[in-house]
């Protein structure tokens, strides 16, 4: 982009009042609409803008404010906000002068750095590989590999049956299987060792009673014939509670596996508190750099979490400020704990809860959205918090200034922005959190 004469935003995000007052501080030459009509945004682009944001949590207002704006000058530069990847895909395709960003895909790196290990800014995972940018007395640097020299990646985390997190169709399921592998295992074994029968005519009375058919007749003992019938009574309990289970599970597919990826982690793993767009994000970010995660969610019907499983990420429905959340989580064996739900409030209350629970954990959290906490230094002792807001904003004010970043690092206080590779300059964002026109 050449350097703006003048710059337009539309939106009432906090990433739009957080651009506004840095442009307004540094030219003055700046119109603000929170939510413009057609005939709004023409006017403003007479008055002499020459590049726009459009920046709104709604992808579809998003969408149309771009298609109008294009419609009305198809030439001028656009930096769009897009959560969703097939529209921005489609925005991309359909708007070739238009910049279409995800402040969650922005602000993984930032937040994926101190999840990792003490010292870690950021921690970026591309075609080439992880790599890493840290801070040694007060200058940032790149690694390729973390400061400690550990490794990332936990192999057999989360591989071993836990029914703590299991939903009840998960347990029904489980616990009549146990039951049935459980008779059938007791039954053979009485056959082997106490009736001394061969091992291929054991397994098919033994089978036969777990299937509720019986043992043959001319076979049984008195004492095996009672053990035999209590144990077909009791298939056929286990029976019942299987076939629920997998019932259950039919209807409304769990959250957590009982084995595998989607199993909750028990060390080395991240617990990600609020899966919104940051939360899903920074939860995939982590995984393409070896660290098993879990999240939690307090909202049962929040809408992502349908993708969140279809992603193979487990979640936990419960609120991250419960102290009996965060112990079944292990929290005291994990690598750290991120609060990175949308209310920032709410991401207080949960890294207060796990600094109770678990001093020792290191705690990453999410901050920008509320004026109230907007001096993000205020809350260094609760953690590590990374300003999403400020992140979002100085891209925004990257590419208005004519450079178009690779990246957006940020630190405790400063905004950096990759425009050779690792190289880092710092962008100013004002820390206003409300701009003039509000």
């Amino acid at each position: 982009m050449k350097r703006s004469e003048g710059y337009l935003v539309i939106g009432e995000t906090a990433v739009a009042r957080r651009v506004c007052a840095t442009l307004a501080g540094d030219t003055g030459r700046v119109a603000h609409l929170t939510a413009p009509s057609d005939a709004e945004i023409r006017g403003a682009l007479a008055a002499g803008a020459t590049a726009v944001a459009i920046l709104f949590h709604d992808d579809v207002a998003a969408l149309r404010y771009a298609l109008a704006v294009a419609h009305l000058d198809p030439e001028l530069p656009l930096v769009v906000t897009i959560f969703d990847r097939t529209i921005a895909e489609q925005l991309r395709r359909l708007l070739p002068q238009a910049s279409v960003i995800s402040p969650a895909v922005l602000a993984a790196p930032s937040l994926v750095g101190p999840c990792l290990e003490a010292g870690v800014v950021a921690g970026l995972a591309d075609a080439a590989g992880p790599s890493y940018v840290v801070k040694k007395e007060g200058r940032l640097s790149w690694l390729d590999t973390l400061p400690s020299g550990r490794t990332v990646r936990s192999r057999f985390a989360g591989r071993l049956p836990d029914l703590r997190h299991q939903d009840p169709g998960s347990r029904l399921m489980t616990l009549g299987l146990l039951g049935l592998l459980g008779a059938l295992l007791l039954d053979l074994t009485w056959l082997l060792v106490i009736e001394h029968r061969g091992l291929p005519e054991s397994y098919v009375d033994a089978a036969r009673v777990v299937a509720t058919v019986g043992p043959a007749a001319d076979h049984a003992g008195t004492a095996y014939s009672v053990f035999s019938g209590t144990a077909m009574l009791l298939t056929i309990l286990f029976a019942a509670l299987f076939t629920a289970g997998v019932v259950e599970r039919l209807v409304s597919p769990p959250l957590v596996g009982i084995l595998g990826r989607r199993a909750v982690p028990r060390r080395g793993h991240v617990i990600v508190v609020g899966l919104g767009q940051v939360g899903i994000r920074l939860c995939l970010t982590l995984r393409r750099h070896g660290v098993p995660v879990v999240g939690v969610e307090r909202d049962g019907s929040a809408p992502l979490l349908p993708l969140a499983r279809r992603l193979g990420i487990p979640v936990i429905v419960g609120h991250g400020a419960d102290r009996g959340v965060l112990e079944r989580l292990e929290i005291g064996r994990c690598r750290a704990l991120a609060a990175v739900g949308s209310n920032d409030l709410d991401n207080i209350a949960v890294a207060v809860a796990a600094s109770a629970v678990s001093p020792e954990t290191r705690v990453v959290l999410r901050a920008g959205e509320q004026e109230a906490i907007g001096e993000t230094r205020s809350l260094l002792p609760l953690g590590v918090t990374r300003d999403v807001t400020a992140i979002a904003a100085g891209h925004v004010v990257a590419e208005f200034r004519g450079r178009r970043p690779r990246a957006i690092i940020a630190d405790s206080s400063t905004i950096y922005a990759e425009f050779e590779p690792r190289t880092l300059e710092p962008v100013p964002v004002s820390p206003r959190q409300e701009c003039c026109h509000r």
